[in-house]
């Protein structure tokens, strides 16, 4: 967390006292020098499952943030790859960051909700990393209603979670700990600043996605050392 280029203590405490949007515009420069930016490693091994160069239309990447899966799925699209986010400070921060990414595929940015998209069938691929805690637990239906009217017949939505962890491990009463004080904070201080750990993970992801007219495929053990233990799911569209 605390990388030479990355914020300080000080500028977190500060962000988390605005409201999401504001607190990554702040944050942005700074990003991906946080543990809040999915691995390199992550990204990679988890897109590589969709298949290989060109081996797609068009992708949208769901808070896209600094733009870090887009440079990984720019490979694999003919045509075009989105990005959409709330703060437009990360919007600029991954248009300046990708500006010399490989690939022909041209790149799209939107300022937006992800709960409110209104995409229709335009998408091969949908992805979103490290945004599902930034949701509250009753949205999430709303999500992935949008995702997949966002999907073309036979789309792919890909993310990557965790099972539910273990009461006995230290790890579940630290993320526990950290939603309760949040709860706090929000309950005390507007606006509301929405990031929870233990979300959306695998058992109610997959319910949620096969209410919704998905065919869910759950694979374990192809992210390598030490994501291990995390899920790539991939969620096609009936």
């Amino acid at each position: 967390m605390f990388h030479p280029q990355g914020p300080t203590f000080l500028e977190l405490a500060g962000q988390a006292l605005t409201s999401v949007e504001r607190g990554y515009d702040l944050l942005a420069p700074k990003f991906d020098y946080t543990p809040f930016r999915t691995p390199d490693p992550v990204l990679r091994a988890s897109i590589d499952a969709l298949g290989s160069t060109d081996s797609i239309g068009t992708a949208l990447d769901v808070c896209c943030g600094t733009g870090a899966a887009m440079r990984v799925l720019r490979p694999l699209a003919r045509e075009h790859v989105v990005g959409i986010d709330v703060s437009q400070g990360m919007l600029d921060e991954a248009r300046r960051r990708l500006a010399e990414a490989p690939g022909t595929a041209g790149f799209r940015f939107i300022r937006g909700d992800a709960l409110e998209m209104t995409f229709d069938a335009e998408f091969d691929v949908v992805t979103c990393f490290g945004a599902f805690g930034h949701i509250l637990e009753e949205d999430e239906p709303r999500l992935l209603r949008g995702i997949h009217r966002a999907l073309r017949p036979g789309g792919r939505f890909l993310f990557v979670t965790g099972h539910p962890p273990s009461p006995l491990r230290p790890g579940y009463w630290v993320a526990k700990g950290f939603n309760a004080a949040l709860r706090v904070r929000n309950a005390l201080w507007k606006p509301p600043f929405v990031m929870y750990y233990l979300t959306f993970l695998v058992p109610r992801a997959r319910a949620l996605l096969e209410a919704e007219g998905f065919t869910v495929e759950v694979r374990d053990g192809i992210l390598p050392e030490p994501f291990t233990p995390l899920a790539t799911v991939i969620a096609t569209k009936r």
